[in-house]
């Protein structure tokens, strides 16, 4: 699995611009599966027939990253540049950066002020992120179309996956490969001889500027039940805001509720029950300032009984995420565990 997730953090996937880790995801699930294909939005779908009737489970997991796209080329040859999805301005100055060319790959970085210059500055003063540049090493406008800069080019984070301390690593873009590896690992794991149903596995596109893609993969499968896998943010650091329910090393995370969703009562339990009978350490997740694609895929046709398993993660959005490999594969055994026991007639209704 972190070998996979190696693989998929090397592959720039700006929201909107998946076309690369979709092919890759495709090829990769090709063999594995009985069907797979990508829909017209760019999402990564995946079938898997259990030997035994059971109840129709669709899977999700963000294939898209945070980035950035290219907005107009200065005469100096400086980027200015819009976002794609969620960042925080104060932690992005002075960052690496891809920009994904049609002649390549280049370097960037994030212009700041040198701190010789502060003096003459606000030091309080977070800039926006439109008042910000990328140097790409370029001495005018002319020469960075030359390298091939194009106004829409997308922008990624530049770092590769480095292990931090004892038994964590630390990388861009966990929210949310990790989460595909994930669930990748997972289908190919499992011994779909001991399955009961139908187990569709989505690797979807454009998460982080609105759930797009869990919205048309959802109305195309029509699940009986639906599970998200993504990342959330931990609590465990000391800053004043952080009250310490969600932390590293804890286990998986089995959401309860975020501001895109209130996961199914029934079903949240049912993910609790496996892990304790399988020996799975989790912990509960009330975080709202948090939305995956469970909020779309509850919403499909009549109404889908819809959670959330949840990779513990720090520092969400930056270049450097970090999660503990314990709570991983945690994550990914639990996720295996509920698959193996779904029976016939399981649908988790509101009421009973």
């Amino acid at each position: 699995m972190l070998e996979l997730l190696k693989k998929l953090v090397s592959i720039p996937a700006a929201c909107g611009h998946e076309h690369e880790i979709s092919k890759f995801m495709l090829e990769y699930m090709k063999d594995k599966v009985d069907e797979c294909y990508i829909d017209g939005l760019g999402n990564v779908i995946v079938k898997k027939q259990g030997k035994n009737k059971g109840p129709v489970l669709m899977l999700s997991a963000h294939a898209d990253e945070v980035g950035f796209i290219v907005k107009k080329i200065e005469e100096s040859g400086l980027i200015r540049f819009e976002k794609l999805g969620g960042h925080d301005d104060r932690v992005i100055l002075c960052q690496q950066v891809v920009v994904s060319t049609k002649n390549g790959p280049l370097t960037g970085i994030i212009g700041t002020i040198s701190c010789h210059m502060m003096k003459y500055d606000d030091p309080n003063l977070v800039r926006k992120h439109s008042s910000l540049y990328i140097d790409i090493g370029a001495k005018d406008k002319a020469e960075a179309i030359e390298m091939g800069v194009s106004i829409g080019d997308p922008i990624t984070w530049l770092n590769e996956v480095k292990p931090l301390g004892k038994n964590r690593i630390v990388g861009h873009g966990f929210d949310d490969k990790a989460g595909c590896a994930l669930l990748a690992k997972a289908i190919e794991e499992i011994d779909f001889n001991n399955v009961c149903g139908t187990v569709y596995g989505v690797f979807s596109v454009q998460e982080e500027v609105g759930l797009r893609g869990a919205h048309t993969a959802s109305n195309q499968i029509q699940p009986d039940i639906a599970i998200a896998i993504d990342t959330t943010a931990c609590s465990d650091t000391p800053e004043n805001m952080m009250d310490n329910t969600v932390g590293l090393g804890r286990g998986a995370g089995i959401k309860v509720m975020d501001f895109s969703l209130i996961s199914s009562v029934s079903l949240r339990k049912k993910l609790q029950a496996v892990a304790e009978e399988n020996n799975i350490e989790y912990q509960l997740e009330v975080f709202p300032g948090i939305g995956t694609d469970a909020g779309e895929m509850h919403k499909a046709g009549s109404g889908v009984p819809t959670g959330v398993i949840s990779i513990p993660s720090r520092y969400a959005h930056s270049p450097n995420e970090v999660i503990d490999l314990g709570d991983y594969e945690y994550s990914k055994e639990l996720l295996k565990a509920f698959i193996l026991d779904m029976k016939e007639g399981d649908g988790y209704p509101f009421v009973n």
